[in-house]
C-alpha cells in the first residue's frame, strides 16, 4: 500500500471515503470536498491517486478488497464509504464485501446494470446507484422539454422543476386546486433573478415563474406535460 498524500484525515461521521476515483468516484469525491466533507481516496492506479492527491484530504493506493488494509486506513471508522468500481465487476462486490465485513454501516455502489445491483444489494450495499441510466432517464425528461429539472428516488417519488401552468397565473396556491386537481406539491416558486420562495396557501403565482413540484413521478410527469 502506497500513501500519496502527506494531508492526513481524522476520522468523524462526517468525513467519507471513496473508492475507486473514475468518472463516476472522482465527481462524487470532488464534490463532497466542496459540500465541505473531508475525503480519503482510493484508488488501485497511481497515477489516479497522484492527480487527486491535491484535490482530496487524503488519497492512498490501496487493494480495497483486502481487510486488513482497509483497517490499517480506517475506513471501519467511518460512516459511510462510496464505491465507485464499475467496468471490474469483481473488485466492485468484493470491495462492497469487505466494507460491510469491516463494519461501515452506510455503503453506496455504483452499479452498470440490475443483475450487478442485486448482487452488490446482496453482500452489503445499502445504497445502489445506476448513474448511467438514471441520467438517461432525467435527459429524456429535459428533451421534452416539460420539465426543466428533474430527480427520482427509488420508490416512485419524484421532484421536478416545471413552468408554471397558465390556469395558475395570477392565483394562490389555494385557489388554483392543484393539488385536488393533479396530486402533487408545490414545494416552492422561484422567479428569475429573485430568492426562492417556499410555497403557501396564500402564495401567489407570478407570470414567468418557475414551480418546484414533489410528487408521485407519474403524477409530476402528468402535471409537467400541462405546462
Amino acid at each position: 500500500m502506497a500513501e500519496k498524500a502527506e494531508k492526513k484525515l481524522a476520522v468523524n461521521a462526517d468525513n467519507v471515503v471513496v473508492i475507486g476515483l473514475g468518472r463516476f468516484g472522482g465527481q462524487v469525491a470532488a464534490s463532497l470536498v466542496n459540500l465541505g466533507h473531508e475525503v480519503l481516496g482510493v484508488d488501485t492506479d497511481p497515477h489516479i491517486v497522484q492527480d487527486w492527491s491535491d484535490r482530496l484530504t487524503q488519497v492512498v493506493e490501496a487493494d480495497a478488497t483486502d481487510t486488513a488494509t482497509l483497517r490499517q486506513l480506517g475506513v471501519h471508522e467511518f460512516a459511510s464509504a462510496v464505491v465507485g468500481i464499475g467496468t471490474n465487476l469483481e473488485a466492485s462486490v468484493l470491495t462492497v464485501l469487505t466494507l460491510a465485513e469491516v463494519g461501515v454501516p452506510e455503503i453506496w455502489a455504483k452499479a452498470t446494470n440490475v443483475k450487478h445491483g442485486k448482487i452488490l444489494s446482496s453482500v452489503g450495499a445499502r445504497h445502489v446507484v445506476y448513474p448511467e441510466a438514471e441520467m438517461g432517464e432525467r435527459v429524456a425528461h429535459l428533451i421534452t422539454g416539460r420539465m426543466l429539472d428533474y430527480i427520482e428516488f427509488d420508490d416512485g417519488f419524484a421532484i421536478a422543476k416545471v413552468r408554471a401552468p397558465r390556469e395558475a397565473i395570477g392565483r394562490t396556491l389555494a385557489d388554483t386546486g392543484l393539488r385536488t386537481k393533479w396530486d402533487v406539491t408545490v414545494v416552492g416558486i422561484k422567479l428569475p433573478g429573485e430568492d426562492f420562495t417556499y410555497a403557501r396557501p396564500e402564495t401567489v403565482v407570478p407570470p414567468g415563474c418557475i414551480l418546484i413540484v414533489s410528487g408521485n413521478t407519474s403524477k409530476v410527469e402528468r402535471f409537467a406535460a400541462i405546462t
